[in-house]
């Protein structure tokens, strides 16, 4: 298996040394989070994404290789390779030279081509290529005629076949055309449903040159043609195209070239054109699908490391209308308190019962935060509990979360076996409560296509979509670390190294024996074995252990380093994240990283990421990003007007724009247009998930439900 370190390096500006270990690493089945934290001395320090990104294309070139194997074998078989053939596949960088290269020996179904070829007239066909010009065509095609060949006329015909089927398979000729379509092609719409109303009418009669076109508006136009609301195609001028195999192929004015260039037209409107765009269409669409991939991932990962609240008890409130409003209280570890289902919506005339039961809970335990779910009723329950709130005048505050996933998490299997005493609906009151205290651990056990941060994720092809976004799970799990005796299964599952087995034997083995005292003790687990051991071991966390080390991100591996670094600063394991491990910065400044890492046997990365721990054992990352907004009161939509300045929370980012949540039950829409007075190409330039921000009101339309909203402010957009 060729490792194609070389071609890698360059690809990526590496050192090829580096490239070469970091493959060799891949190879041996170690995981990406792994090797990212754990030896950046092979990587040269790496990260996650650039990893990955090696990881993706390596896979791709060695995809490749086997491809060019099976064209070679083929084409072998058949008796009909040459020098030539395998030097084109040689240089062939990409799947599609491949299989250009492929495409004449390719066997095909029956053709046009295939029945002349049949009908014994490929001579006729080699000798109109010749273009001689004392021939005559039709002379030429009665030599031809039999019970198959009526005449001149159809021996011709099967002759212009065969040449049409040869210009279509010629590798060079398409790379050409391939050339002149992404410079030239436009990509079409047309309404297919006369006078239709849709949300596609603004492409009934719409193009756009393809070389220009924006992913999110290829996505649009490929789901209004799959809803059947669109015809889409793409259209290039046919006279260049068909001059590029005509200055190819026509030698002369001869009768025998006329036929030639009756093929070329044929082979380029027949077979050529249609084949490019099925091409272009697929090209298209797969990088479009890329990109809101990539905004998707960028948007999870922004969303699974949202700030913590810590340290709090909650209450999540599930809205609801004819089932009532789903409420559940669960203290700061997340344990459930209390449950009850209240009617908060004045329709039911149970508003002061509601009252009453809400006011009750948040007293008796104490609660100092509330989630409401921004589904069927949420407004009203929004109302409701800042209601509640004025009401009480005490410090409690509530957030609208998203509650994408929430139904299907609550009748989901893991649900049930989470929380089997339960009702479905009081579950998902539970996680709600729960998004607010710790995100990233709820959220890891929804489908991450379900949490409702992507743009058009339902067109995504599905494996392409899973392995991105639970990439991105794994990156932010393993990032932040976990608790090994309070983590749920499906957050353990996505520890570097752990199967969803072994996840849930380490749950087992815990309620079985009680908490873990010790990382090594995870070498008991049923199915667990050194190298999943070695793979997950830094990223799980045992507070309070008896060893400190077991609580901060150092590998056991380097634990006598640890060791002896805390010897050498004169320090005991137990002063470990004390004002006294500030002597470990003195120390290494004083003596030399260099120096102090050769004495350790380790390298300098694995130095800097031991003296961080021992300085802030186990610290969250997510504990220095900005807090949560976090609300008192509440508006209506009705409430808002053009020019209104408002704070709010960035709750999505797709190409065309942010959805900010301003506190009015309906999140607003910054469109790219309004995020900056600088140009950008992406509003993840400026803007992430989660981010708090200043917004002016541009436009309301309450029938619509849409809000228009611009983050220049007004003097910047009356200079414009």
């Amino acid at each position: 298996m060729k490792n194609h370190a070389s071609e890698l390096a360059a690809e990526f500006k590496l050192n090829e040394k580096r490239v070469e270990d970091t493959i060799a690493l891949i190879d041996e089945g170690n995981t990406i989070p792994f090797i990212a934290r754990y030896r950046k001395e092979v990587t040269g320090s790496m990260d996650d994404q650039m990893l990955r990104a090696l990881d993706e294309r390596l896979s791709y070139l060695r995809k490749l290789d086997d491809q060019k194997e099976t064209v070679i074998h083929s084409i072998t078989e058949q008796g009909k390779m040459t020098q030539e053939i395998e030097q084109a596949l040689a240089k062939a960088q990409t799947l599609a030279q491949v299989e250009d290269i492929y495409r004449p020996f390719k066997p095909k179904r029956k053709t046009r081509a295939s029945i002349a070829r049949a009908r014994g007239l490929e001579p006729l066909a080699d000798r109109l290529m010749q273009q001689k010009t004392g021939d005559d065509p039709e002379m030429l095609a009665r030599e031809y005629l039999g019970p198959e060949i009526a005449d001149e006329k159809a021996a011709l015909q099967g002759a212009r076949d065969i040449l049409a089927e040869n210009f279509s398979d010629e590798a060079e000729l398409r790379t050409v055309l391939r050339a002149f379509y992404w410079k030239n092609a436009v990509l079409e719409s047309r309404a297919a449903k006369k006078e239709a109303e849709s949300v596609y009418e603004g492409y009934y009669e719409y193009s756009e040159p393809i070389s220009k076109i924006a992913g999110h508006r290829i996505l649009a136009l490929d789901r209004g043609e799959r809803e059947g609301f669109l015809k889409v195609s793409v259209s290039v001028e046919p006279e260049p195209a068909v001059k590029r195999i005509t200055d190819r192929h026509i030698k002369n004015n001869s009768l025998a070239a006329q036929q030639v260039r009756m093929a070329a037209e044929d082979a380029y409107s027949r077979l050529i054109h249609p084949s490019l765009e099925r091409e272009v269409r697929a090209e298209l669409t797969g990088k479009a699908c890329e990109g809101a991939i990539a905004v998707f991932s960028k948007n999870l990962q922004q969303l699974l490391l949202q700030p913590p609240i810590k340290g709090k008890v909650a209450l999540g409130l599930d809205p609801g209308y004819r089932m009532g409003c789903k409420t559940a209280v669960v203290d700061a570890t997340g344990k459930v308190l209390d449950t009850a289902v209240i009617y908060p919506v004045p329709e039911f005339k149970r508003v002061d019962e509601a009252k009453r039961k809400l006011k009750e809970l948040i007293q008796k335990h104490g609660v100092e935060i509330i989630a409401i779910g921004n589904g069927t009723a949420g407004k009203e329950t929004e109302i409701f509990a800042a209601q509640v709130i004025a009401e009480l005048q005490c410090p409690v505050s509530y957030m609208v979360v998203s509650e994408a996933g929430a139904s299907v998490y609550s009748a989901s299997k893991l649900a049930a076996e989470e929380f089997p005493e339960y009702d479905v609906n009081l579950r998902s009151a539970i996680s709600i409560a729960r998004r607010l205290q710790d995100p990233l651990a709820e959220l890891v056990k929804i489908d991450p296509k379900a949490v409702g941060v992507g743009q058009y994720q339902h067109d995504m092809p599905a494996a392409q979509l899973s392995e991105a976004l639970d990439g991105v799970v794994e990156y932010c799990v393993n990032t932040v670390g976990v608790d090994l005796n309070t983590a749920s299964a499906p957050l353990l599952h996505r520890v570097a190294g752990l199967t969803a087995a072994t996840a849930k034997n380490i749950v087992k083995y815990r309620e079985e024996t009680g908490e873990f005292k010790t990382r090594k003790e995870l070498l008991k687990v049923p199915k667990l074995g050194p190298k999943a051991f070695e793979q997950c071991a830094g990223f799980l966390r045992v507070p309070g252990a008896k060893n400190p080390l077991d609580a901060t991100a150092v590998h056991p591996e380097s634990y006598a380093a640890a060791q002896q670094l805390l010897e050498l600063c004169g320090l005991k394991a137990e002063e470990i994240g004390t004002p006294r491990a500030e002597i470990l910065k003195e120390k290494t400044a004083q003596l030399g990283e260099k120096q102090i890492a050769e004495q350790l046997g380790i390298g300098v990365p694995t130095l800097r990421d031991m003296v961080e721990e021992l300085l802030r054992p186990g610290r969250d990352m997510r504990d220095s990003l900005p807090k949560p907004l976090l609300r008192t009161d509440v508006m209506d939509m009705k409430d808002l007007k053009p020019g209104m300045q408002l704070t709010g929370t960035v709750r999505n980012v797709i190409d065309f724009g942010a959805f900010v949540d301003i506190g009015v039950h309906q999140d607003g829409l910054v469109h790219i247009s309004q995020i900056s007075s600088r140009y950008i190409r992406h509003p993840s330039e400026v803007l992430k998930v989660g981010d708090i921000v200043t917004v002016w009101v541009l436009n309301v339309d309450v029938s619509k439900k849409r809000i228009s909203l611009t983050m220049k402010q007004p003097k910047e957009q009356a200079a414009q």
